[in-house]
């Protein structure tokens, strides 16, 4: 874990019914000390606001110090809960043992708005079983659940305190933003919050009607006249120079924009700036590797910020039998933001890339250097090297690995368990791919003449930090061209994982999750969901 991820370094007592927390900034500490103020202190631990979330948030040392965080969507079906909450347990729990850092405790948020007749008191008591459960499972691994509550409609409940004083059973209105001592001193050290996850999300979705269909039948046609072009010897590097010219050419649109106030007025602007040629032009152009290696130039100087807002824009035009091309962009937009300094947008958007293609070798690096806490400055470096002939994947692969061995060093200092699963700053972990469409599944295309998909550097043998751990086969070359509608992307490598190892049925656990005394075999497999 590192104090990059970590804003505050809350530390807490046990002595108390709830766990008090405290984070240390440059001006001191401030003290959480009730159900209240851990709920109102959640945005300002992870950068935004969860919504449909399952928060948990590690514990260290003996006042309870804020550690790892990790972030899950909260899964649909009721019968997957036990499995999920035992890997959400273990991935948070042993990727902390992992790095030396020794779990006493784990605080809970489950954040869900309520459905269409559906009550916030309503959605408590069913999500109650999945509460439970998660306290089961962490207490399983010695690491008890201290308080876990449940926010829905600004109202919160505590699933642990049966003090009606402070948690009736009709709820607590959560504070009203900005005026408690959390908000003051996050405003104090330039923390901010980008609004709740749902609206970060909705800033890179795909374009809905009327302007979809319009955007498919371009992607169509572009597809008609790039595709051969980009699976030819002679014609591949008309195809890059012309695509980086109208992304140059846009770039210089977005920076003449008059600016506008507020997240959707600025896309709507930027949507506006961008045709629907120009935009099926670059979008099919940047699935070849050279490209996009190219494109992520951008990352810093004047040319970031439109770099960012052209990459927002690009995603939200992966629509239709394109949606799986949103990889691409999306993966671009996580690396600006990252290297702009913006950790959340990061994540949303390298998460979403990973829905969209879970094999995308860059996302996932990028993913897991950015869960991982690294300095993105190495990873620039290494892209500024990456113009003298190197790939992107490859690059970046090789500072990723430079910076966990850096970081192993210094952990090294200190005695550790061993484990699979690194641990997190703020974990986004990645949920199974659901199987693709046969469409999906076909539409393979276009690398660079001559490249395997294990001649940059093959991605590590585990998934990006918080995702689902695969293995990288090699491939045996480019298949046959898509058609009209297939995706057009680089060959990335296959995936396989490793099945979580569970518990024996005739193990006995305490109340409240508390393990009894039992023997204990080894470390286990950790595989992250999304």
């Amino acid at each position: 874990m590192t104090n990059r991820n970590e804003p505050f370094s809350p530390s807490g007592s046990s002595d108390s019914p709830h766990p008090q927390s405290s984070h240390s900034a440059d001006l001191g500490q401030i003290t959480l000390r009730s159900p209240a103020e851990l709920a109102d202190a959640l945005p300002y631990l992870l950068g935004f606001y969860p919504t449909d979330s399952v928060v948990m948030i590690a514990l260290h040392g003996e006042r309870g110090r804020f550690g790892g965080r990790l972030r899950l969507g909260i899964p649909t079906t009721p019968q997957d809960w036990p499995a999920i909450c035992d890997q959400l347990a273990e991935c948070l729990i042993a990727g902390s043992r992992q790095r030396g850092h020794q779990i006493t405790g784990v605080v809970l948020f489950l954040c869900q708005d309520p459905a269409r007749d559906e009550s916030g008191q309503q959605v408590m008591e069913r999500l109650r079983p999945l509460a439970q459960r998660l306290r089961l499972a962490c207490g399983a691994l010695e690491a008890p659940i201290y308080e876990a509550l449940c926010i829905s409609e600004d109202t919160f409940w505590s699933y642990c305190c049966p003090d009606q004083r402070c948690c009736p059973p009709q709820g607590t209105p959560l504070v009203l933003p900005g005026t408690s001592a959390m908000a003051a001193a996050a405003a104090y050290a330039g923390i901010q919050v980008r609004g709740s996850l749902r609206q970060m999300e909705d800033r890179l979705a795909p374009l809905s009607a009327p302007r979809a269909p319009e955007q498919e039948q371009a992607l169509d046609e572009a597809a008609t006249a790039l595709v051969p072009k980009m699976l030819g010897d002679a014609d591949r590097a008309t195809v890059r120079g012309k695509t980086l010219n109208v992304a140059g050419q846009v770039l210089e649109r977005f920076k003449k924009a008059e600016p506008v106030t507020g997240c959707s007025a600025a896309d709507d602007r930027d949507d506006h700036l961008l045709q629907h040629d120009e935009a099926a032009e670059i979008i099919l152009g940047i699935q070849d590797r050279a490209t996009r290696d190219r494109a992520a130039e951008w990352m810093e100087g004047p040319e970031a910020a439109p770099a960012l807002r052209l990459w927002r824009a690009l995603a939200r035009r992966c629509v239709g039998a394109y949606a799986d091309h949103a990889a691409a962009p999306l993966t671009l937009a996580g690396w600006v933001a990252w290297s702009l300094g913006d950790e959340p947008e990061a994540r949303v958007a390298l998460s979403r890339a990973l829905h969209a293609d879970p094999d995308y070798v860059f996302a996932r690096l990028l993913h897991q250097a950015c869960n991982e806490g690294i300095d993105p400055e190495p990873l620039r470096r290494c892209l500024r090297e990456a113009q003298a002939g190197r790939s992107a994947d490859s690059a970046v692969l090789s500072a990723v690995r430079e910076e966990l061995r850096r970081l192993a060093g210094k952990d090294n200092k200190t005695r550790r368990p061993t484990g699979d699963t690194p641990t997190t700053g703020e974990r986004t972990v990645q949920r199974k791919p659901v199987p693709q469409p046969p469409r999906a599944r076909d539409a393979r295309a276009v690398r660079e003449s001559g490249t395997r998909s294990g001649g940059d550097g093959a991605p590590p043998a585990h998934h990006a930090a918080g995702t689902q751990g695969t293995q990288s086969p090699s491939t045996d070359g480019v298949p046959t061209v898509p058609q009209q509608r297939r995706r057009i992307r680089c060959l990335q490598p296959g995936k396989g994982s490793r099945p979580a190892t569970r518990r024996g049925a005739g193990e006995t656990r305490g109340p409240a999750g508390k393990p009894r005394a039992r023997r204990r075999s080894g470390p286990r497999d950790v595989n992250g969901r999304d």
